[in-house]
This record gives C-alpha cells, sequence and structure tokens, in this order.
C-alpha cells in the first residue's frame, strides 16, 4: 500500500446535503474500495482564481490522505468524474512521515 494524498474541491452549491455529508460520503467510499483514511483536513470554500464555467465560481476544499493500493487509486479518481458533489480531484503519493517527524509532533 502506498500513502496518497487526495485534494477534493466539492461543489456545494445550490445543494441541500451538507458539506459534512459529503465528506462522510467521500471518505466512505475511499475506505469501500480498500483504502484506509488517515486524515482529513477541511478548509474553506475558496473562489476560483479561473472560472471554467459561470455556474460554478467556487468550492469547498478537502484534502485527504489516505493508504491504498494504485488500482484504488484509479477506481477512485473514475468513480468521483461521475460524481456531481465533486468538482476536481487531484491525487498524488503523499509525502513519507519519518520516525524522526513522528517524535518531534509527539513530543509538541
Amino acid at each position: 500500500m502506498k500513502r496518497y494524498e487526495g485534494l477534493f474541491i466539492l461543489d456545494t452549491a445550490g445543494k441541500e446535503e451538507s458539506v459534512r455529508d459529503i465528506i462522510d460520503r467521500v471518505t466512505g467510499e475511499v475506505s469501500k474500495l480498500g483504502g484506509k483514511i488517515e486524515s482529513i483536513q477541511k478548509m474553506d470554500k475558496k473562489p476560483f482564481a479561473r472560472v471554467t464555467t459561470k455556474k460554478v465560481t467556487s468550492g469547498f476544499y478537502v484534502n485527504v490522505i489516505f493508504d491504498a493500493e494504485p488500482e484504488t487509486v484509479v477506481k477512485l479518481q473514475h468513480h468521483f468524474d461521475l460524481d456531481d458533489d465533486v468538482y476536481r480531484l487531484l491525487v498524488t503519493l503523499a509525502p513519507a512521515v519519518t520516525a524522526q517527524a513522528e517524535t518531534a509532533d509527539a513530543a509538541a
């Protein structure tokens, strides 16, 4: 398993479903496909610097760090391409956590 970082941009405009519900659904899908969620970082809603469509001018950013197999990442990307609530998804390899960094975080 590899450690990945997924940046989800959620389209919440005009939807009754709350951001928390969408995040729960997204993380549930990652878990369902075999990924293990390590952390979730909710960021604010931010306007886009370059608007590609006038219907969507901003998005709610969520950063999810998870462990998964490479095949799982491909399945996630295909699944969220069809999801109207996920406007964009960028998955990259997350930086490795070293033992020295973990002990520094524990000491703080």
